[in-house]
């Protein structure tokens, strides 16, 4: 693959995107291009953590899981987000498991050296810590949310955005998906998405959940879909032009003088 098409490839991630053409420069060469398939477990819980992902087109949850043998989701990533970041900064292994609902491709970088990369780009340090702020008010506005809104209104929350991540109103989304993104059982899920697509909002394929009526979904769904969104826009910067990085300066030649006698 040439470079200017790994480029294309990791400037679809929006933080990699976001970044100023220098320290894209910097950390570009570390990129590595991986594979996400739908239900690969990427980090267990507990596990040591070796590498940081930026998604492109994946959408990765994590999840905990519950002695009862259920499992909730705690956070959702795609093309906004890098995971394996956060959990990483102090002990270096995984809150919850670590799967991938969508699959897609993204960006990898071992852990050691996006932490080097860190220390000497502060640029790069300031964009992935207000990503980490993003991401905690993502998931305290989602504890909320699971405390106090009906399933049905999570639920469109959910599908928005998938939506959002995927930037397709053809979603792939099973019962068995939502089940566990939204912390309920299957049955629950085909009753509320049934209910969705009778009045309008959405039909349903064979794995598939389809918008059919974006506004009328969003006026189902609750507030909270808005303020995480919202908070995303505040906090992260907007992706920059996918400009050629300016070469690093090389140092002028040295000229000796003859000394010779």
């Amino acid at each position: 693959m040439k470079n200017g098409t790994k480029a294309a490839f990791h400037r679809k991630n929006q933080l990699l995107a976001a970044l100023e053409p220098d320290d894209y420069a910097w950390l570009e060469p570390h990129l590595d291009i991986v594979e996400l398939p739908r239900g690969k477990v990427v980090y267990q819980t507990g596990e040591s953590i070796r590498y940081t992902y930026f998604p492109h087109d994946a959408v990765v949850s994590l999840v905990t899981d519950l002695r009862n043998g259920g499992s909730v989701e705690m956070a959702v990533f795609g093309r906004e987000s890098v995971f394996g970041f956060v959990s990483a900064l102090v002990t270096r292994q995984s809150f919850g498991r670590y799967v991938i609902q969508i699959a897609g491709t993204a960006s990898r970088i071992a852990l050691e050296r996006l932490s080097k990369t860190l220390e000497a780009r502060p640029a790069i340090r300031r964009v992935l810590f207000r990503y980490s702020e993003a991401l905690l008010t993502q998931t305290l506005q989602t504890v909320a949310c699971n405390a106090v809104h009906s399933v049905e209104a999570r639920c469109c929350r959910a599908i928005l955005g998938t939506r959002d991540r995927t930037d397709k109103d053809d979603i792939p989304l099973t019962h068995e998906i939502l089940a566990e993104m939204l912390g309920v059982q299957r049955s629950t899920v085909s009753s509320v998405t049934s209910a969705l697509q009778r009045m309008g909002l959405i039909s349903q394929g064979r794995g598939t959940i389809r918008i059919t009526n974006r506004v009328g979904l969003e006026e189902t769904s609750c507030e909270c879909y808005h303020a995480i969104r919202q908070s995303f826009e505040r906090l992260l910067p907007e992706s920059r032009p996918q400009t050629e990085p300016r070469p690093r300066p090389r140092p002028a030649p040295v000229r000796h003088r003859n000394t010779a006698r």
